[in-house]
């Protein structure tokens, strides 16, 4: 059917091509001589225009009268795909039959029932697309709401209502990215009195170090005497290498990125502030999540006080009996909740070293989408170190039937490289789901049951 109506255009619109180029040489023989300044001979350049529009009017049939406003408008604001129309509802030629009655009736019946789904369709996209501006809308009236909370109400008053029912509700909700940074702030603290002026002298020292093993020069003498120059040069040439690692997507902290060396001065004075600790793999992830949050001097300040914490100083020190206490209370709370999830585990000999130090070492900001780990960070700057357990134990929970369908070799390569789209609102209700507490031991106790090995 489609192919005989494009046989009939085609010899419709070569009739009428034909008849265009012979009106063409008939015009060209009255015009003349006009391309050349003469007055042409052709009695039809002589008429009045007006007398000239009148008459193409009265052939055509078309009276070119002046649209009103409300003319201008379409009448009919229907969905109408000119396509269908074009293909289906197009009369044959006249110098060909004129569909049969049935014929013209399909194709009546195809084209409406094309309109009718196209309608549908437009729809439910429309629908769709205002469902997710009234939730956006919805979202930043939200935010916007807790900014001035935080600010005008948390903020100025933090010693006394950090630890309120109301602010660890709204903590939980996630915080504000514009008031994240001085949460994590005040959150994290300062045990170790770092100032600006002590991150300065930091900074200096690894400019020092890093001129004198650029140049093949002596030794640095300094705290770390007893650290080799190849150490050291090991370590910056690992910092190098893990700058341009982290991240890589947002293309921010790579060479030439805006904080690129940003995060190579705070990598760099932290290795002159601990050379007992150096630099560790995984360092980079945390640094870069402080970077966008916080100012350079206020971001070394959390970032040192960050890895002094218990969980962080065992796991960059790689103190291997501290680490094992963490397994040890991690699946005692694992089989609490997970119970045919840690079977399964067991049973194809699933350690959690094999998953947890690589979520440990970055905080999850480099297993989770950003914005998913920022506000993991939010609520474990407020819980600390057992909600990163706790949050563990939510990515288990949600895809646990997934993973009980797995062998040793599937589960690991999942859980190293999680979904780049993981929903956050899922997570945290998985995360919600899970209890800290087992046979009425918290978290903290069976930490310290594990040291001792009860």
């Amino acid at each position: 059917m489609f192919i005989l109506l494009f046989i009939n255009k085609t010899f419709f619109f070569r009739n009428l091509f034909t008849r265009k180029q012979s009106a063409r040489f008939e015009k060209q023989n009255d015009v003349r001589w006009k391309l050349f300044g003469k007055v042409p001979l052709g009695e039809n350049l002589q008429k009045d225009p007006k007398k000239m529009q009148k008459e193409y009017e009265e052939k055509t049939g078309r009276a070119q009268r002046p649209l009103s406003p409300k003319q201008n408008v379409r009448k009919n604001l229907d969905f109408e795909p000119l396509s269908t129309t074009a293909l289906i509802l197009e009369d044959r030629p006249a110098n060909l039959p004129a569909k049969p009655a049935e014929e013209a009736q399909k194709h009546r019946q195809q084209y409406e029932e094309m309109v009718v789904q196209a309608k549908k369709r437009e729809l439910k996209e429309a629908q769709k697309r205002k469902k997710q501006l009234e939730e956006r809308c919805k979202l930043e009236d939200s935010i916007g709401n807790a900014v001035l909370t935080w600010n005008n109400e948390i903020l100025p008053n933090w010693e006394t209502m950090c630890c309120s029912r109301k602010v660890r509700e709204l903590w939980w909700q996630g915080i504000p990215p514009s008031v994240r940074g001085k949460v994590w702030s005040l959150a994290i603290g300062n045990e170790l009195n770092i100032t600006h002026e002590l991150y300065d002298i930091c900074l200096a020292r690894a400019k020092e170090k890093w001129r004198s093993l650029s140049t093949g020069g002596a030794e640095v003498e300094c705290e770390d005497a007893g650290f080799s120059a190849a150490d050291r040069e090991a370590s910056l040439e690992l910092i190098k290498l893990d700058i341009s690692r982290t991240f890589p997507s947002l293309c921010i902290f790579q060479q030439g990125g805006p904080y690129h060396d940003t995060l190579h001065s705070i990598l760099g004075a932290y290795t002159c502030y601990r050379p007992d600790v150096g630099y560790v793999q995984g360092m980079s992830f945390i640094a870069a999540v402080l970077i966008l949050n916080l100012d350079t001097a206020d971001a070394f300040i959390a970032f040192s006080n960050l890895l002094n914490k218990p969980c962080q100083m065992a796991f960059f020190r790689v103190d291997h009996g501290l680490m094992l206490t963490y397994f040890a209370a991690f699946e005692v709370f694992f089989e609490e909740n997970l119970p045919k999830l840690f079977a399964h585990f067991k049973k194809n000999n699933l350690t959690p070293d094999i998953y947890l130090i690589d979520w440990i070492f970055t905080l999850y900001s480099k297993s989770l989408p950003l914005d998913l780990a920022c506000r993991v960070w939010d609520v474990f700057c407020r819980d600390g170190e057992e909600f990163l357990f706790r949050t563990a134990l939510g990515i288990l929970k949600l895809f646990e039937d997934i993973l009980t369908k797995m062998d040793f070799i599937h589960i690991a390569q999942f859980l190293t490289k999680l979904p780049e789209d993981l929903p956050s609102e899922e997570i945290f209700t998985s995360i919600a789901a899970i209890q800290m507490q087992s046979r009425n031991k918290k978290w903290a106790q069976v930490k310290r049951m594990s040291v001792f090995g009860n």
